[in-house]
């Protein structure tokens, strides 16, 4: 099942399956306890993310392509950061290009895989975690370069925290529909140049790896989102580097989930 977030006319949030770009049929229930068709058609207002993250897990280095074009070792474990939930970003919603960036351009498109957690998982051997996934949606994981490499003291998170920079959508497919995630690709476009594209059987650690790996003595909650890392092609590994501007549009698309665009815009002036 495709399964949409949505606000109605009269602004009310509503689970459906999408029937076309304005209107989605209802869907009752609770999303992590099990929803239920109905026929109630209902206009949509905007397209929100299909989930309200309890908390945003990265993976970075995870395809061996993109280790490569940039040079790195393949990790000998995941290397994990997280994200702020207020950096989600509806799909058509707008990428913002933060005024701490003041040196000149820095920020990055992530086309990535996103991975949400359905039922409680701790302790979760790899044979069964993909038991414990919802589904898989599309993610881009915004990145501002400077910030991320000298802006956190060697952490990454502050460069991939800010306001707008991870956009998930448009739905989220539920796991009974992508019974191998390790089969998809993965692409983004920049202005209708495709400047990424990669298949998940690139991934050094796979989907059911990372959720073992993140488990470990941890309790992931339904509704955390795994973002599990990006194929080649992003703009800082570029000769020369290409990095978003204001007035771009991006595109990640993932094989059998959809497409995720969203705007660029510059924040306004605190002046």
């Amino acid at each position: 099942m495709k399964i949409a977030r949505f606000l109605d006319i009269h602004g009310t949030v509503h689970y459906g399956t999408p029937i076309d770009a304005g209107h989605a049929r209802r869907l009752g229930g609770h999303l992590y306890e099990g929803l239920t068709e109905t026929t109630d058609e209902i206009a949509v207002a905007r397209w929100l993310a299909p989930v309200t993250p309890v908390n945003v897990y990265g993976i970075g280095l995870n395809y061996r392509a993109h280790a490569e074009e940039t040079g790195a070792a393949i990790p000998a474990n995941p290397v994990v950061f997280m994200k702020p939930t207020t950096a989600i970003t509806d799909p058509g919603e707008p990428i913002i290009l933060p005024n701490a960036c003041e040196h000149g351009p820095e920020v990055d498109y992530e086309a990535e895989l996103a991975v949400v957690i359905g039922r409680t998982a701790r302790d979760v051997p790899v044979a069964s975690a993909l038991d414990y996934v919802l589904g898989y949606s599309c993610a881009n994981d915004i990145s501002a370069r400077r910030w991320q490499k000298e802006g956190g003291a060697g952490q990454w998170i502050r460069g991939k925290s800010f306001d707008g920079f991870c956009p998930l959508g448009p739905v989220l497919v539920t796991a009974d529909e992508i019974p191998d995630p390790q089969a998809l690709s993965v692409t983004c476009t920049l202005n209708g140049e495709r400047v990424q594209t990669g298949h998940t059987s690139d991934m050094i650690f796979t989907i059911a790896e990372l959720i073992a790996f993140l488990s470990r003595d941890t309790t992931l909650l339904p509704g955390t989102v795994i973002i599990t890392g990006t194929p080649p092609g992003v703009g800082f590994a570029r000769t020369p580097p290409l990095f978003l501007s204001a007035g771009d549009r991006v595109v990640v698309e993932i094989e059998g989930i959809g497409a995720l665009e969203n705007p660029v815009v510059q924040a306004q002036s605190l002046a």
